[in-house]
């Protein structure tokens, strides 16, 4: 069903205030997937924090002029589903990447990721990105070893006393 003048302003105003929030977009090929695949595909985009849309690539270019999306306008051709990542900059990557894996017909075509456009090969990169918890945990890990060694340091040597002074107490008790 075709849209009207004010449902495309609608849509390409909802489309735009997504952009301007969203970490990363993840351009792909849909052709060929049935309904109830694409309809599978948005279940897990809503669980996992990804925005998922099918417009016509027009209303898409105007919906990301003048964020960090722009640089992509002119690849944005061809029958493609748009997944805008708000929650984490990899969950698109992780979500096309393993949808794709259960559905052959889903193919990754285009990264966006800080103003750079980059092609399909990079939704594996944009996959492994931590997420927020794991990129915490891991900068925590980082701050507390400096600690972690410090604490090392400083006990060794009353350790290393008292090593040695129940070496002595044994060799005592030897002889």
């Amino acid at each position: 069903m075709a849209l009207n003048l004010a449902q495309k302003k609608e849509l390409v105003a909802e489309l735009a205030n997504v952009a301007t929030t969203a970490h990363s977009l993840v351009a792909a090929e849909y052709a060929g997937m049935t309904v109830a695949q694409l309809t599978e595909l948005r279940k897990k985009a809503r669980a996992s924090g990804v925005f998922v849309r099918v417009a016509k690539n027009t209303l898409i270019r105007r919906a990301v002029e003048g964020t960090s999306y722009e640089c992509a306008q002119d690849q944005f051709t061809g029958p493609l589903v748009y997944a805008f990542s708000t929650e984490d900059p990899g969950a698109a990557g992780r979500l096309v990447k393993d949808f794709a894996k259960a559905n052959e017909k889903l193919k990754a075509r285009l990264v966006v990721i800080g103003g750079k456009a980059y092609p399909a090969s990079h939704v594996d990169v944009l996959a492994s990105l931590p997420t927020r918890e794991q990129a915490l945990s891991m900068l925590l890990s980082v701050l507390v070893q400096p600690a972690t060694m410090l604490v090392r340091v400083l006990s060794e040597p009353a350790a290393q006393l008292a090593r040695a002074t129940q070496a002595v107490g044994q060799q005592k008790q030897a002889a």
